[in-house]
């Protein structure tokens, strides 16, 4: 603590607590440690600042966490930590963000929406044609090179999931039911020494689905599939193979059933 001169007498003979007599090696000491205590408030130890990255031409700050102090917190600090990143699309700003680029490309998103949307958009790694529609609980996710192409006039209904680890590409006019997932990586599980949750993804190829194809709930497209334009894929089936253009196929994995006779 620092050692401070006794309080002056003003004239009414009481203790005049502003006025106390400080040399400047006091004051300097004093700030140092006001300095210190304040910077030590601000940066916890369990989280850092990262630089500010420049996206579509605006600088913004963002909070991120080291994944190795996360890791050794608990209670209320790990809770706190995990909400602020799997929640972070309910923040109304970042919801206004999203909404911003919809309207800016001419499509619409329906919240609430999960995975990386914000991010991918303001890298150009998630392009939406105009007049596209994300219904609620739509869930994009995309590693860091990943990218997600999803022609006009597409309609994901609600709790579809797209999953990017390289390339996943839709076509113009594209439908997909309740809960359809489409994904061009899949778990590994080939290390018996490592936990099946730390074994990270591998990728057998982009997903391309063509133009006017209209997936049934719950389907699947595994990655490395080409699916062709005016497709149709039945409920609960599993894509792991390339369709042919104007084709119905279902089942697990799907198969096709016959050709698409146009009138």
């Amino acid at each position: 603590m620092l050692a401070m001169a006794p309080a002056r007498l003003n004239a009414a003979g009481r203790d005049d607590l502003l006025a106390v007599d400080l040399g400047s090696d006091q004051i300097t000491e004093l700030l140092a440690e006001l300095s210190r205590r304040l910077v030590a408030h601000l940066e916890p130890a369990h989280r850092v600042a990262s630089p500010r990255p420049r996206a579509c031409g605006r600088p913004y700050w963002r909070v991120l966490w080291k994944a190795k102090a996360v890791a050794e917190q608990t209670g209320w600090r790990l809770w706190w930590a995990k909400r602020r990143w799997y929640e972070r699309n309910h923040r109304r700003l970042r919801r206004w963000r999203i909404d911003r680029h919809a309207a800016r490309g001419g499509f619409y998103i329906r919240h609430p929406v999960e995975g990386e949307l914000l991010e991918a958009l303001d890298q150009g790694r998630l392009r939406i044609g105009k007049g596209t529609l994300l219904e609620p609980g739509c869930w994009l996710t995309l590693a860091p090179q990943g990218e997600i192409e999803i022609g006009e006039g597409c309609f994901l209904n609600r709790n579809t999931m797209i999953a990017a680890q390289k390339l996943v590409r839709i076509g113009d006019h594209t439908m997909f039911a309740n809960g359809c997932f489409v994904g061009d990586a899949e778990h590994r599980f080939d290390d018996p020494e490592l936990p099946i949750t730390w074994q990270g993804f591998s990728s057998k190829g982009p997903v391309e689905i063509g133009s006017n194809c209209w997936f049934g709930v719950n389907c699947a497209v595994a990655g490395g599939v080409s699916i062709g334009d005016r497709c149709v894929v039945g409920a609960n089936s599993v894509v792991t193979r390339d369709i042919e253009p104007a084709t119905v196929s279902a089942g697990a994995p799907a198969r096709p059933i016959r050709k698409i006779e146009f009138r």
